[in-house]
């Protein structure tokens, strides 16, 4: 099935960084009116949406975080300046001179990270990667008093990129973690046809600590869960191909162990449920051992007496900057396959 490449990019440019998901809730409201029996808001933010099955047949809830990293109004100084905080896991060496838009509540305003410049930046300062806290935001205020008219302590910020269609069918955006999660989990509501009752949420607070999701686990607690996200793609220079063997276009990834078992160890039920779909469907997937992060899944499968969880990800490459890219064929694998998993219930 051809994927939805409007709908893509609307949830990739929509600004949401956690703890400011609105908009990308009213885009999974829109799009699911007619696809799914009840929607609803959880006093967290979470947006869940209800698909019934028959009663005797078990309920799954499928994960898909809304929130992007971003940062947020900290402090502003005499002449006009801005301090920010990080909102969620950020490199500091890519936030030099990106251009960025601040929300307040008159509108939007544009504003450009600065530092200071090389022509004064002593040697032993050249090689050394510039901490997020000796950058600023100039947004062409005068002066303080100024800048509290345009922007108040508290606003969030996202990052300025655009969307664009790659050859290869790929896609470059911000945000891509994780709203081609969202993208998926709102496919299958539409394609699944299964027995089971499907809870798709749109988590909240992913990035600052799984947080949604640990208290729309609570509510449900549904027989099994799924997160869908993003994982790294090891197939470009500067990342070897051990630490992450997953690569674009080869399918989604099946996460057995991720954060070195830190975070979710999936249990043989779930591994048997994705790799036996995928196998009998003929539908790519590659398996993953990870390191690093973790996801939604960590804090779902630890809910109340622990709910079989797994974790289902689109390889993609520069996670956590505004020029993701990913795979549109992996993202139609990925709805095939827990689609396929859902129908098997």
């Amino acid at each position: 099935m051809k994927s939805n490449i409007d709908l893509v990019k609307e949830l990739s440019t929509t600004p949401g960084i956690s703890g400011f998901e609105t908009n990308i809730e009213n885009i999974i409201r829109r799009e699911l009116k007619g696809s799914v029996d009840k929607i609803e808001t959880d006093d967290m933010g979470n947006v869940i949406c209800t698909k019934k099955g028959k009663k005797s047949a078990p309920t799954v809830m499928l994960a898909s975080h809304m929130d992007e990293i971003g940062l947020m109004v900290k402090f502003i100084d005499d002449d006009g300046f801005i301090r920010f905080a990080t909102i969620g896991g950020i490199n500091d060496q890519m936030l030099m001179n990106q251009t960025v838009t601040i929300h307040s509540n008159d509108g939007e305003h544009l504003g450009v990270i600065g530092s200071k410049p090389p022509h004064v930046t002593k040697p032993s300062e050249r090689n050394k990667v510039v901490k997020y806290d000796d950058m600023f935001i100039d947004i062409g205020a005068k002066d303080k008093k100024e800048a509290l008219k345009m922007v108040s302590i508290g606003d969030p910020i996202t990052f300025n990129s655009w969307f664009e269609e790659f050859p290869n069918n790929c896609v470059m955006g911000k945000a891509l973690d994780n709203r081609l999660g969202c993208y998926v989990m709102m496919e299958v509501l539409k394609r699944v046809d299964t027995k089971a009752t499907v809870y798709g949420v749109g988590t909240v607070q992913e990035e600052v600590g799984l947080k949604g999701a640990k208290v729309a686990a609570f509510k449900l607690n549904p027989d099994y869960a799924f997160a869908l996200d993003t994982t790294l793609s090891g197939d470009h220079p500067g990342i070897k191909p051990e630490e992450a063997p997953c690569k674009m276009g080869k399918g989604p990834a099946i996460v057995l162990i991720d954060a070195s078992g830190r975070g979710i160890m999936t249990p043989k039920v779930i591994r048997d449920m994705l790799i036996g779909a995928g196998d009998k469907e003929c539908i790519d997937y590659q398996l993953e051992v990870s390191d690093g992060g973790t996801t939604d899944g960590t804090a779902i499968h630890l809910a109340r007496e622990g709910i079989p969880t797994g974790v289902l990800s689109v390889p993609t490459r520069y996670i956590h900057t505004p020029v993701s890219v990913a795979s549109m064929d992996d993202v139609e694998k990925t709805i095939e396959l827990i689609v396929a998993a859902l129908n098997n219930l």
